[in-house]
């Protein structure tokens, strides 16, 4: 893999790199997930098959950012069934306008031939902060308004994770409550709906998708498994950085964008880690992805 990474820097060093752009385009994408995979030792890797749960948050900006988490999950949704994939929310708290505060949404794929990737694999690159530029459609000013959500790419595990990642029963706190529908009105009469903190960490996961109780508590754990072991890949990066003396810097913190999508005064979605992009702005909200995730 280092040899690789050295001959694909070597070749984005040659001053006519970007004379063909869309061969240096694969180049950079090449490169992107071979230096990703060398983060973790290949760590991140070992469940690209697998099936995925993504998280969408809101960012600061109410309406206008709780509108646009709505955009991203409208746009995956999509992606998703021109793909032909099961989607189903685990949890979401919206707004009175419909518009996202956060939605957990699980993703399922039809078992794929050995070496290709799954929903997992495929997803995972979308992980990081998202930003939009337009003219608010809650501005009576029209003025132009910059927007920010956050999407978690999570792995499905099986019960086999446990051996890996130990949770204490008494560092677990479970929550009970009703499930709500859009403006946190309750929509079910019994307490369904699972919350479970690790109290340690202090990591959280929600589900309130299945009418039992059980059913909720046992993809809540699930995904807070899965939470646990992004922090426990995060931290193997950072402590690779620290080796290196690296400045560390969370790939989750707002301030780091990984892709860009520009409704005015002009039109473009541009990825800033690979450098594709494209003047679709709404065929890429109609879940014209693949230009931006390699399979």
């Amino acid at each position: 893999m280092a040899e690789k990474i050295l001959e694909l820097e070597k070749e984005m060093a040659r001053p006519d790199f970007w004379q063909d752009k869309e061969k240096a385009r694969e180049i950079l994408r090449e490169y992107q997930e071979l230096k990703e995979k060398s983060k973790t030792g290949g760590e991140s890797g070992r469940y690209d098959k697998g099936n995925a749960v993504l998280t969408i948050y809101s960012g600061a900006g109410g309406d206008d950012a709780e509108d646009w988490a709505r955009m991203l999950f409208e746009m995956y949704q999509k992606f998703c069934q021109k793909r032909g994939w099961e989607l189903k929310i685990l949890h979401e708290h919206r707004n009175d306008f419909a518009g996202v505060k956060n939605i957990s949404f699980e993703i399922k794929g039809k078992a794929l031939p050995r070496g290709k990737a799954g929903v997992y694999g495929i997803l995972k690159g979308e992980n990081g902060v998202h930003r939009l530029v337009r003219v608010s459609p809650f501005s009576p000013k029209k003025l132009r308004h910059t927007s920010f959500a956050m999407v978690e790419v999570l792995p499905e595990f099986d019960k086999n994770i446990e051996k890996e990642i130990e949770i204490k029963p008494e560092d677990l706190k479970i929550d009970f409550f009703r499930s709500s529908g859009a403006g946190g009105q309750n929509v079910n009469k019994r307490e369904t709906a699972v919350r479970i903190t690790h109290l340690p960490s202090g990591l959280t996961a929600t589900c309130q998708s299945e009418r039992q109780q059980e059913r909720n508590k046992e993809k809540a754990l699930r995904i807070l498994y899965g939470r646990l072991y992004q922090q426990k890949l995060n931290q193997m990066v950072e402590e690779k950085k620290e080796i290196r003396g690296e400045v560390k810097k969370s790939m989750a913190e707002w301030g780091r964008q990984i892709r860009s999508y520009v409704l005015h005064p002009y039109k473009l979605v541009k990825d800033h880690r690979t450098g594709v992009e494209t003047s679709d702005v709404e065929g890429v909200l109609e879940g014209e992805l693949d230009e931006f995730i390699k399979n």
